[in-house]
């Protein structure tokens, strides 16, 4: 087994989990992002049919060929194969950093084989990259955000990420340290604790981000946050049940012939 091994299982793994994400997202958040569309047309539409009152037959039959005829992206290639390119293509990458990930840290966890540090690394991973930065700047749906701000929401949003992934590299390298003169337990714990602290603290400094109108369905925006979790939570959970089953098989492998080896050279 070599990193190369690690990366392509990764990658494998990776477009299973994003195909299936895919899937899951068509069933459960998709909806939601439908409802807002709605929402925000439903609140257009009186000041539009205000502005155009004066030869309303006229020119909603001009607004309507309008729309037909501009060459935009639809609604229904956004939701199938636009939903289903991102997904996929999110998916295979982070299969392949996931992958790498795991092929650095085989070997460094003790007596952790490579089978359980890839299932370590994948829940880690989804902690750190998805779980933590969902709880502090939860995904709004559309027409809830100003554009005025979309830049101050993304610079907080990703410095928030790049804390919590680098709150994971400093737990790591303590409860390596711990591990080398006491139990995984306690290491583990040890670890986790540094990075709820900095993560923590992180939480509790940065500026919150609250832009949803008092108006907007609560309904629809919880079905849209919990709808993008576990859309995430599938390709992650995709990810790390293939990946951590191609490893057991290569791994499996690899000790077989090692045995084989071992065996032919003791005749």
């Amino acid at each position: 087994m070599n990193a190369r091994s690690f990366l392509i299982n990764g990658l494998i793994a990776g477009l299973l989990g994003g195909l299936i994400a895919f899937v899951v997202a068509i069933g459960v958040g998709e909806p939601a992002i439908d409802d807002a569309i709605a929402v925000e047309e439903a609140a257009a539409a009186p000041a539009d049919t205000e502005a155009h009152s004066h030869d309303e037959g006229e020119e909603s039959t001009a607004h309507s060929h309008g729309d037909e005829e501009e060459g935009g992206i639809t609604r229904g290639q956004q939701a199938g194969p636009g939903l289903a390119t991102a997904t996929i293509l999110v998916g295979a990458i982070l299969g392949g950093l996931v992958g790498i990930a795991s092929a650095f840290a085989a070997g460094r966890f003790g007596r952790l084989s490579p089978v359980a540090t890839t299932a370590l690394v994948t829940a880690v991973g989804f902690v750190a990259v998805v779980l933590a930065p969902w709880l502090k700047y939860p995904p709004n749906p559309p027409a809830t955000g100003s554009g005025d701000t979309i830049g101050e929401r993304t610079a907080l949003y990703f410095g928030f990420l790049a804390i919590s992934i680098l709150a994971v590299i400093a737990a790591i390298i303590v409860a390596r340290q711990v591990l080398a003169g006491r139990s995984a337990w306690l290491a583990t714990a040890v670890g986790g604790a540094v990075y709820l602290a900095v993560v923590g603290i992180a939480f509790a400094v940065m500026a919150p981000i609250d832009e949803v109108p008092n108006s907007f369905p609560a309904n629809t925006l919880f079905e849209f946050r919990v709808g993008s979790l576990i859309t995430q939570g599938a390709l992650w959970l995709v990810l790390g049940v293939a990946l951590t089953g191609l490893v057991n098989r290569a791994w499996n492998r690899d000790v077989a012939d090692t045995a084989r080896r071992e065996a032919a050279a003791a005749l």
